[in-house]
């Protein structure tokens, strides 16, 4: 049984005074079909992109897997296809594994092609994917509130009771989760404690690399959030009707890129 500690965290759930801003550095036209997560490989130079190219939930056989430079000048969008509304990427070895509704779609990407299909018992809205360095998948599922795991590709129920679950990030032993209006940390041992709480949902998560995060909510904000629970706004679409998806980020350079969902373009800011 998880144990929840509350962290006084949540004493500080308002933003600071700007310390971190976003730099536009650029942005794709509006040819990208509902990108929802974007997984980076800069040894490489590429960004994956999940396509859900259709409804978000539905299986229709219209999503992909796109990828795009990250100069945001190539762009290949029928790199995987026929895929149901996928959403959260993450990557073990040469496997990239897509959460796809119900099942987890299992990617061979030296040859560009399905290896498999693996289904998760009860699963319905399965959402984000994060891999730790010992090779596990972590799957969330927003509707029934559980997180999965798949270990040499075997599903198995990690955490529940997490409602809304959508972002996770493994960060060394700890994951990281986004559950509706929470931001959790949990340990080994499934311990959880809060480490702040946004105003309207968190979707993706990204380690700044020395303890702060940026996480964003789906209706167009993006956050810097500090170790100890403060936040800076850095950006807020909401009003031009501009998402802010599954994030990745390159700690190196400090590059934020942003899946814009029903903006159907992937926008690439310098974190300054």
């Amino acid at each position: 049984m998880k144990k929840i500690i509350f962290s006084l965290a949540i004493a500080l759930p308002f933003c600071t005074q700007a310390q971190h801003k976003l730099e536009q550095i650029w942005q794709t036209d509006t040819i990208v079909a509902i990108p929802e997560s974007i997984l980076p490989d800069f040894k490489k130079g590429i960004l994956y992109v999940s396509l859900i190219d259709g409804g978000g939930w539905v299986v229709d056989g219209k999503g992909g897997v796109g990828k795009l430079s990250v100069d945001g000048k190539k762009y290949d969008s029928t790199w995987i296809t026929g895929l149901n509304a996928p959403k959260g990427l993450g990557r073990v070895g040469d496997k990239l594994y897509v959460a796809d509704v119900t099942e987890v779609v299992v990617i061979d990407m030296n040859k560009g092609k399905v290896e498999k299909k693996i289904a998760i018992a009860d699963a319905k809205n399965l959402n984000d994917i994060t891999t730790d360095d010992k090779g596990v998948v972590y799957i969330s599922d927003s509707k029934t509130g559980k997180i999965h795991t798949l270990t040499n590709d075997v599903p198995a129920v990690y955490m529940e009771g997490m409602n809304g679950v959508n972002g996770l990030k493994a960060v060394g032993t700890d994951l990281y989760i986004l559950a509706k209006k929470a931001v959790l940390k949990a340990d080994a041992q499934k311990n959880v404690t809060q480490l702040t709480t946004l105003e309207h949902g968190g979707d993706g998560i990204e380690p700044v690399g020395n303890g702060d995060f940026i996480v964003t909510e789906w209706a167009g904000y993006i956050y810097y959030v500090y170790a100890d629970g403060r936040k800076d706004l850095m950006l807020d679409t909401h009003e031009q009707k501009i998402n802010s998806a599954d994030i990745g980020y390159d700690q190196a350079k400090k590059i934020l890129y942003v899946p814009t969902f029903n903006g159907k373009k992937v926008v690439a800011y310098k974190v300054k």
